[in-house]
């Protein structure tokens, strides 16, 4: 088994459900007392979360490429970035490290190309939902349209994520706001959502809404395991 290297701390509160479906995975694939090989990286969100908000993506590059090196020394066989948007820096923690890096719109393209759809709505940070760097990335890879809510709907989710969800704080009418939300995608044709952050699962699940739920934590946890195992 391979050891997992996971950057996480953005938030906690997904951090957590990384590592627990990570080792649910494998133990439903092993059995018996078998869990996950791995190293969690925590860093500190404050920080992280003030450096996205000022745009100053060149000092995120660098904590984020001094993390991925920190678990390539400790002994991690591949990394695992446990959020959405911090993807921005990919590009550098790659271009860094000597070991993999499995990318979360990766494998989240591949799940949706597995159901066949071609038109999937995306939501998360605003970071996330107006750069390109994940819109294009599924584009580019698998030929799949992504559409995004119009700026007040990502005004609301994107205040929803920081304000509510990485405190750990689930509201009902937070999730009727994404509910109608997702609902104005499906009228624009959406066959799938993508719930592209990775406190969005907390808030909704799939008996939330008629269209399928791509929940990014669990495809990329479930990814990660199917990489740890090969």
């Amino acid at each position: 088994m391979k050891t997992i290297g996971l950057i996480g701390g953005m938030s906690w509160e997904s951090s957590a459900v990384y590592y627990n479906i990570i080792n649910r995975k494998v133990r439903e694939v092993l059995g018996g007392f078998h869990c996950a090989k791995s190293i969690m990286l925590t860093v500190e969100f404050a920080e992280i979360q003030r450096l996205q908000h000022t745009e100053n993506w060149k000092a995120l590059d660098e904590i984020m490429v001094k993390s991925a090196k920190q678990l390539e020394a400790a002994g991690a066989d591949f990394v695992v970035l446990c959020t959405n948007t911090m993807h921005l820096c990919s590009p550098a923690i790659i271009e860094n490290i000597t070991i993999p890096f499995l990318h979360i719109a990766e494998a989240t393209g591949m799940k949706i190309a597995e159901m066949g759809l071609k038109k999937v709505a995306l939501l998360g940070t605003r970071f996330t939902m107006e750069k390109d760097f994940y819109k294009t990335y599924i584009r580019n890879r698998f030929g799949i349209d992504v559409i995004i809510p119009t700026e007040r709907e990502r005004e609301i989710i994107h205040n929803t994520i920081y304000q509510e969800l990485v405190q750990g704080l689930i509201n009902d009418d937070s999730r009727k706001k994404f509910q109608q939300i997702i609902g104005n995608l499906e009228i624009q044709g959406a066959e799938g959502v993508i719930l592209g952050c990775t406190e969005i699962p907390l808030l909704i699940k799939q008996t939330d809404v008629n269209i399928p739920v791509l929940d990014t934590t669990a495809i990329h946890a479930e990814k990660a395991v199917e990489w740890a195992l090969q």
